[in-house]
């Protein structure tokens, strides 16, 4: 059937998939998108808008109890939950309703309902089968949890079920020290909440360079918010009033709930990746640089694809498969370089290869580092945030790692990955002007040290 029939068949409409439909149009190409759920996938709706929302409602509770040190009588009264919920669901919401005219105004036609992938160009859906010239896997990923762990929604639950909680939990335990777990420590903190991080790696964020994650420890110590790194996870017991988790050592810790924030799996299971003779490995779904699977003209972009589970990375994937199926011969995407913010309070963000992947690369001695502490910083300062900027360049070279700790430091990392990806030297950055005050002077500041003429930096 002719309406059956596209130029690209996208299974899976998250942030790669409906990238990749919205550039393969705007190409030229007759676009098939199919959907379980809605349009804009976990990012969307379950994940990276719904908690950032939480993240500032956050921010304004803590702005609100602490308002006396910037000379501002105000009172905190406590978080009406409700209200933070109309409030992100808000904020959801008119994203999604923007989305959905964008997918509609390019001509994409949506195919709503679960697909399968039943042969090398085909995805079948409620038993009425379409084809593809090229097919681009896009199915996402899911909250994992541990064995033996059940999930039962009220008591130990995953961030979906977080999101949807009517009330501010009196205590949480928090499985999974990473970039989930952390963030959603930081709001039940700001929300007047006891929190308690168990984590079986040596350090929070264990993805980011060391010094950042130390900083964040130190910061999270400071707000009281307890954690256990190196120590693994071996039980929990559903009690009257709440959970008890044993962790290794026998210790036994008590709270309302508990958050599991291990990591989240590849949505493969089922859906014919496999049987169609796609190259897989713990359900993950193979692919090259050019986001080429092991089938001829099938891709795969996103969450199932092995490397970093973010929203932009899938995102520029969807847009490189597009033109990559167009013929535009796109440069592949850096996975170093490709920006990571954790929006805890205060934020971690990078962009490049930390001081230990840069030692492995280039030697110890082929490397230079310098750190420029955000107190010398004017608009961080106005802000009462501490914190850093950290640069690791190769010794002569470019800077191949930018590594940032504070208050919305999130907001420089722009600027950092251009530094990143178009190979900059110090030498490069440093003439450039920055605007004051601004927490940007921060990362020019950074440069200018790097460059050998530090100004606002004690030798």
């Amino acid at each position: 059937m002719a309406d059956a029939d596209f130029d690209v068949l996208i299974l899976g409409a998250g942030s790669g998939g409906y990238a990749c439909a919205l550039r393969a149009a705007q190409l030229g190409l007759k676009v098939g998108l199919v959907e379980k759920g809605n349009l804009g996938g976990t990012c969307l709706h379950v994940g990276c808008i719904p908690t950032k929302a939480l993240l500032h409602a956050a921010e304004v509770a803590d702005s609100a109890r602490e308002s006396g040190q910037f000379g501002v009588n105000a009172t905190f009264d406590g978080i009406d939950m409700p209200g933070v919920n109309a409030y992100k669901d808000g904020v959801v919401s008119r994203l999604f309703k923007g989305l959905t005219g964008l997918i509609k105004g390019r001509g994409i036609t949506v195919i709503e309902g679960e697909g399968r992938l039943t042969g090398p160009k085909q995805v079948t859906v409620d038993g009425r089968a379409y084809t593809g010239t090229s097919v681009v896997l896009a199915s996402g990923s899911y909250s994992k949890s541990l064995p033996g762990l059940d999930i039962d929604g009220t008591r130990v639950i995953t961030s979906e079920h977080a999101l949807r909680l009517e009330t501010v939990p009196s205590s949480v335990i928090v499985l999974g020290g990473g970039v989930i777990g952390c963030e959603f420590a930081s709001v039940w903190k700001s929300f007047g909440a006891d929190v308690t991080i168990v984590e079986a790696l040596p350090r929070l964020v264990a993805v980011e360079d060391e010094a950042s994650s130390k900083a964040l420890e130190r910061a999270f110590r400071k707000r009281k918010i307890d954690f256990r790194v190196g120590t693994p996870f071996q039980s929990v017991k559903v009690t009257d009033d709440g959970v008890a988790v044993t962790v290794e050592g026998g210790d036994v810790i008590e709270a309302e709930l508990l958050l599991v924030a291990v990591g989240r799996g590849p949505s493969t299971s089922g859906l014919g990746y496999e049987d169609q003779g796609v190259a897989m490995e713990r359900g993950f779904v193979l692919a090259d640089e050019r986001c080429r699977t092991n089938v001829e003209g099938v891709f795969a972009v996103g969450d199932i694809v092995p490397g970093l589970q973010l929203a932009h990375r899938g995102f520029q994937q969807g847009i490189f498969v597009a033109e990559e199926i167009a013929g535009l011969d796109p440069r592949p995407i850096d996975e170093a370089g490709i920006p990571r913010v954790t929006y805890s309070h205060p934020e971690i963000a990078s962009v490049g290869l930390d001081t230990a992947k840069a030692e492995e690369k280039y030697g110890a001695d082929g490397i230079e580092t310098v750190t420029y502490d955000l107190g010398g910083n004017g608009k961080s300062q106005i802000l009462k945030t501490q914190g850093f900027v950290k640069l690791i360049r190769q010794k002569d070279g470019p800077v191949v790692g930018v590594h940032l700790v504070g208050d919305r430091v999130g907001e420089l990392i722009g600027e950092a990955q251009l530094i990143y990806n178009w190979d900059a030297h110090a030498e490069d950055v440093a003439p450039l002007v920055h605007a004051h005050p601004t927490q940007n002077e921060a990362l020019g500041e950074a440069h200018l040290a790097l460059a050998g003429k530090a100004l606002h930096a004690h030798s």
